[in-house]
């Protein structure tokens, strides 16, 4: 090299006649130009600038021959004088600086190596650059098509890391026909793996999915359905792949040991996730309700509620009474902050039950699983009965949300209650008939009406009922016709509302009596003989007035009933109490 070579901090490539044959191919080129380039280093033809990275560039046979964009630049440049036109602006090449010096190392027979990391981006760079057969034959784009085809989509691995690649390239990978053909190999490769495993275990080729994105994913499935893959593979794909992809919020069990970090990237992606999930596939429900309480911890959109809400609606009967707690408890366990989505997976099950139906309630009541689905949601409300902060509005929400009809017996429903009235001790009157206003204590099992005759937390309402109903039942024990005492329920529903008023009117006077003889004792001892006797008089008003309605009152007397019912020999039955 001759003595007015550019200085240490160029990096350039000069060819002689004599060079050997190994040697590096190039005309002359100078690129990545430095800060402290020297005032004797020659000049550049043009320069090209790629972000904050120069590229100072001779003109070049090879170039030109072998890039039609840098052909069209130079040829522009002939025929302008102007010291500007020597800028040559790429600042959307695909790769950018990276991409553009291995297109230069490649035009001037500089080796360099191709990866199935970037194999996508020399081919996008080639697009760009347009280093195609149009130009030169065996050009850039050639090859790097070559590789992809011979090295890059051989196998499921490589597949995927180039699949991966491919989004840092969209749209221009797409348009290219390039994520396709690597979608294509994943889903091929996929599908004889799940049906003749290499591995262990068998569903290794599921995780290894996690790499891409969820749009990605969603082409994957669709090409595996395309070609014969059943529900339960792509079951196994999907949900793989989000246990990979969000680990912390997805985890093996049903619960983790501490609330996860919430972040705007992880809302993004499980959104992505579920917007892309197919319905007609059926997905395991325990998997659905881990995806919608991360969704309810995440403050998703509604519309991924809605979408998760009604996938779980549709298989509802298949679930257990953790996979509805899963929904309902936040990460640590102890408080309920999913009951508005309960709410609405309960009511779309109910509505999927009816159009199936047709909206017979015979129907519905007999249909296995709505029976089974009742019992669960039965059992559950009882769980969640014992949280202090539950409403009671909330509560009758969901344990009435079924059809009155839909059970035979409600001793499920009773036992909810129970517990709901013993963890909420401080309920008013009111509160405790609307707390069991969601059961029918005449459709209560023998065992359960007599364990319901005692609960001193039931209000008098509910007694009345259930001793009412025994006492009707005993009367009409000798007679043949039993229905007699189904007919005559309306009407005991009746007196029972009258007897209830009759007895909380009876307390009250009994209370202003105790309070009026108090008040007379007081007067007695305090006033004179003539003052005293206005009271005595008024007394004696209020006394025959309670006479009277204690009489009439005395054949529905509710003390004597729970005295006769609490005597009677029964043999001792299981417990429907917390207690």
């Amino acid at each position: 090299m001759e003595n007015d070579a550019p200085p240490a901090d160029f990096i350039v490539f000069q060819q002689s006649s004599t060079m050997e044959d190994d040697a590096p191919r190039a005309d002359f080129i100078v690129f990545q130009q430095s800060s402290t380039m020297e005032d004797d280093a020659p000049p550049a033809d043009f320069i090209v600038v790629i972000g904050d990275v120069k590229f100072n560039l001779h003109k070049s046979n090879n170039l030109a021959m072998k890039s039609g964009l840098i052909r069209r630049k130079i040829t522009e440049d002939r025929t302008d004088t102007d010291a500007a036109s020597k800028i040559l602006l790429f600042s959307d090449i695909p790769g950018g600086a990276e991409a553009f010096e291995k297109a230069v190392k490649f035009c001037y027979g500089i080796n360099f190596e191709i990866t199935v990391g970037n194999v996508v981006e020399l081919l996008c760079a080639a697009k760009y650059l347009e280093m195609t057969e149009e130009w030169c034959e065996d050009n850039l784009a050639t090859r790097a098509d070559e590789f992809l085809k011979k090295a890059a989509l051989i196998d499921l691995l490589s597949s995927l890391t180039t699949l991966r690649s491919c989004e840092r390239f969209l749209p221009l990978a797409e348009d290219m026909k390039i994520v396709q053909r690597c979608v294509d190999v994943v889903a091929l490769k996929a599908c004889n793996e799940s049906n003749f495993p290499t591995r262990s275990p068998p569903i290794w080729w599921a995780f290894e999915l996690s790499v891409v994105c969820p749009v990605f994913l969603h082409k994957i499935i669709t090409s595996m359905r395309f070609r014969g893959a059943n529900s339960r593979t792509l079951s196994i794909a999907i949900t793989a792949y989000a246990q990979q992809s969000l680990a912390d919020l997805l985890p093996p069990s049903q619960y983790c040991d501490s609330p996860p970090a919430s972040s705007i990237s992880q809302k993004t992606f499980l959104e992505s996730l579920i917007s892309i999930l197919p319905l007609d596939i059926t997905l395991p429900i325990g998997f659905l309700c881990c995806l919608l309480r991360a969704t309810i911890f995440l403050n998703s959109s509604t519309a991924t509620h809605e979408k998760l809400e009604r996938a779980i609606a549709e298989v509802l009967d298949q679930a257990v009474v953790g996979d509805l707690l899963t929904i309902s408890l936040d990460y640590n366990k102890q408080n309920i902050v999913g009951l508005v989505s309960i709410f609405q997976i309960l009511s779309g099950f109910v509505d999927k039950e009816r159009k199936a139906h047709g909206g017979n309630d015979i129907l519905i009541s007999t249909s296995k699983s709505m029976q089974t689905v009742v019992r669960t949601v039965d059992s559950y409300v009882g769980d969640i009965a014992t949280d202090e902060n539950l409403s009671v509005s909330k509560f009758v929400t969901i344990a009435g949300i079924f059809p009155t009809t839909v059970r035979r017996f409600d001793d499920d429903l009773y036992r909810a209650v129970d517990i709901y009235l013993k963890a909420h001790p401080d309920l008013d009157e009111l509160e405790k008939e609307k707390t069991c206003s969601v059961m029918d204590p005449l459709k209560l099992s023998y065992e359960a009406r007599l364990h319901a005759s005692k609960n001193k937390r039931l209000p008098m309402q509910i007694l009345l009922q259930t001793l009412y109903y025994d006492q009707l039942k005993l009367t009409s024990a000798g007679l043949d016709n039993m229905s007699m005492v189904d007919n005559d329920v309306a009407t005991l529903r009746g007196r029972i509302k009258v007897d209830t008023s009759l007895a909380k009117e009876n307390v009250a006077l009994k209370l202003e009596l105790d309070k009026m003889k108090a008040h007379v004792s007081q007067l007695e001892k305090g006033q004179s003989s003539s003052s005293s006797k206005k009271p005595n008089k008024f007394l004696s008003t209020i006394s025959k007035k309670f006479e009277k309605l204690r009489n009439h009152f005395t054949s529905k007397d509710t003390s004597a009933i729970v005295e006769h019912v609490a005597k009677a020999a029964r043999p001792k039955k299981r417990r429907f109490s917390m207690s």
